[in-house]
């Protein structure tokens, strides 16, 4: 394995595409990489849709209207995607992040909170972890521990990942209340303009992906291992 920091992922503009092909399109990609694939970044903005985990209790789903419920093989519980919230899809191969191993996913998770973390402060938003819950919750105020961003993700026995990050933006937030968010009943959704911040949706898309290029780039201290990680499936 080449001590040589991996090269930035490709950066690729899907604009607004339905979730299922955009999913198969996400497994062929990893079905048919090889070690020299470039790694990916997809932006997308989706249709409104509810997608479940692998493992997710359908019973989450409390009134899905008219909207399509789409099982996934990511890991966490039930979410929601819809117009005005960013989406970005990571396509990785983790061996590539620490020379002569691969990247615990447990610190992959938290390059991506990070980078969430990083682009809200820039809107003067703060951001933090949950323990035990992936994703990103307000920080403080009234909102205190609304959440504000979502991650699952899909990580092959050979340390490719796929599926990714959600950030809200300025959302129709009425259906998150028709399910239980993440598998947490009444938990409270938000989106930037709900705090306040009135960001062109290209501009935070465009934010998220470079952040998330830095902190990907950064060299890690640890392996990857099987031990299993809230949001993530192997």
């Amino acid at each position: 394995m080449s001590s040589t920091r991996p090269a930035s992922p490709v950066i690729r503009e899907l604009g607004r595409a339905d979730y299922e092909p955009t999913f198969a399109a996400m497994r062929a990609f990893t079905d048919a990489r090889t070690p020299d694939t470039p790694d990916e970044l997809w932006i997308v903005e989706h249709p409104p849709v509810f997608t479940l985990g692998l493992g997710a209790d359908r019973a989450h789903v409390l009134a899905p209207h008219d909207i399509p419920v789409v099982q996934t093989d990511r890991g966490g519980e039930v979410t929601y995607h819809g117009p005005g919230q960013v989406v970005i899809y990571l396509l990785m191969d983790l061996r590539r992040q620490k020379p002569a191993g691969k990247l615990y996913a447990r610190q992959f998770v938290n390059r991506i909170e990070q980078a969430v973390i990083d682009v809200l402060a820039a809107y003067n938003l703060e951001g933090e972890r949950v323990a035990g819950a992936p994703g990103i919750y307000i920080a403080q105020g009234p909102r205190k521990g609304a959440k504000i961003a979502a991650l699952g993700l899909k990580v092959r026995a050979n340390g490719c990942t796929y599926h990714g990050v959600s950030l809200n933006v300025a959302m129709d937030l009425a259906p998150f209340s028709w399910i239980n968010p993440c598998g947490y009943a009444g938990l409270s959704t938000v989106d930037m303009r709900t705090m306040g911040v009135e960001a062109p949706l290209a501009g935070v898309q465009h934010a998220l992906a470079q952040a998330l290029v830095r902190h990907l780039a950064t060299a890690p201290a640890e392996q990857l291992t099987d031990s299993p990680v809230a949001g993530v499936t192997s």
